[in-house]
């Protein structure tokens, strides 16, 4: 692992979490709301590591995965309240407020869909240069 700048990967970031923004601001309920925000939080996190790291994707896809993991859970012990922020709108946007086994396996599927996408960037690559 080494720290790099990867201006396409802020990018992606910055798109993503525009869109995470709007799903926050118009859509209060259903699929995209609760389910697909989800599936898409972990690419955004992937994204914006990515920006800054440069390591193996199963490593980095890794790390988000535990993150999201972990944050999931603290929802079951009620985190919020422990410290007093289950007023904070800001704070249930970024740590969630209620359990869900729908999220870890949206969590799951947003890292297999960048592990599939990776590899198949790097396959793609790799064709590139055998055919230059």
């Amino acid at each position: 692992m080494k720290f790099k700048f990867n201006k396409n990967s802020l990018l992606v970031a910055a798109i993503l979490g525009l869109t995470e923004i709007a799903i926050a601001t118009f859509l209060k309920t259903g699929f995209i709301r609760h389910t697909f925000g989800d599936y898409l939080v972990v690419i955004l996190l992937y994204y914006s590591f990515k920006s800054f790291i440069k390591t193996k994707p199963i490593y980095l896809a890794s790390v988000v995965l535990t993150i999201a993991f972990i944050i999931e859970f603290l929802q079951l012990v009620n985190l919020l309240n422990y410290l007093n922020l289950q007023n904070s709108t800001l704070a249930k946007l970024v740590l969630g407020s209620t359990f869900q086994i729908g999220d870890l396996i949206a969590y799951k599927l947003g890292v297999f869909s960048i592990l599939i996408y990776e590899y198949k960037i790097k396959q793609h690559d790799e064709f590139k240069i055998r055919n230059c």
